[in-house]
């Protein structure tokens, strides 16, 4: 089993910055993907960035330019780095771990991201 705990989120003024953490731990099987979902109410939950390794990320269109995902292998911890913040980013982040081969996912339990003045 694999437990992720995320860490960074909370209020933010728009264009401001923060970084969200997700470390994981457990059993963890290579390869595997790790990326951030968000849902924001009454919304379904998309796809924000995936990161297998640092040369190989993805990102939602969106976000593409203002966010930058990176990861610590050794660490097996996942960050998202999130600038010029918009209100409409405004949502629970949540982790994710993917298990490539077995196409098990894992997830975190969230963490809250509030852009506004």
């Amino acid at each position: 089993q694999v437990q992720l705990a995320e860490s960074g989120g909370g209020l933010v003024q728009p264009g401001g910055s923060l970084r969200l953490s997700c470390a994981a731990s457990g059993t963890i099987f290579s390869p595997n993907r790790m990326g951030w979902y968000r849902q924001a109410p009454g919304k379904e939950r998309e796809l924000v960035a995936t990161i297998i390794s640092n040369r190989s990320t993805n990102y939602a269109d969106y976000v593409e330019g203002r966010f930058t995902i990176s990861r610590d292998s050794a660490k097996n911890t996942v960050y998202l780095q999130m600038n010029s913040l918009k209100p409409e980013d405004t949502a629970v982040y949540y982790c994710n771990m993917r298990r490539i081969v077995a196409r098990l996912d894992y997830w975190g339990q969230g963490t809250q991201v509030t852009v506004s003045s």
